[in-house]
């Protein structure tokens, strides 16, 4: 069994308040999130930010698997990830990730790439762990 860590420390209120993230991996070393790098334009990221990477990073990766597993080989994988964040009775919450992915990969035609493509969004381990609707766009590029 495979795990990971990362770590946070917030010091003060929400508003004036400011904190660090780090991974052991080296991604993040006192990564510096704050109320304005959550809800404004601040230099820093923020949890949804990472949620964001995670899920771009994972399907990306899971789609390269599923295509070499179907014989194929991208060239490559470019994916980005949208993570939306709404208010509901409890407070906010991710309630929609949208992926938009783009392939080069040779000899796969338009429709095996979307099943593949389909098949990854569904399966990545993040997406099983979100709780939310995922949409995806997949551009087969030739």
């Amino acid at each position: 069994m495979l795990k990971r860590k990362a770590s946070a420390v917030w010091n003060g209120d929400i508003q004036a308040g400011s904190g660090r993230m780090s991974a052991p991996g080296g991604a993040l070393n006192n990564t510096p999130y704050s109320f304005a790098t959550r809800f404004g334009d601040a230099n820093g990221t923020n949890p949804e930010e990472l949620v964001a990477a995670a899920h771009a990073g994972c399907f990306s990766m899971a789609l390269s698997f599923q295509l070499q597993n179907a014989g194929f080989k991208a060239e490559e994988i470019a994916t980005e990830v949208t993570i939306h964040i709404e208010r509901d009775e409890k407070g906010l919450k991710l309630t929609r990730s949208d992926i938009v992915t783009r392939a080069r990969v040779p000899g796969i035609d338009a429709e095996r790439f979307a099943t593949i493509a389909a098949d990854a969004k569904a399966n990545c381990p993040i997406s099983r762990v979100l709780d939310l609707s995922i949409s995806m766009h997949a551009t087969l590029e030739t």
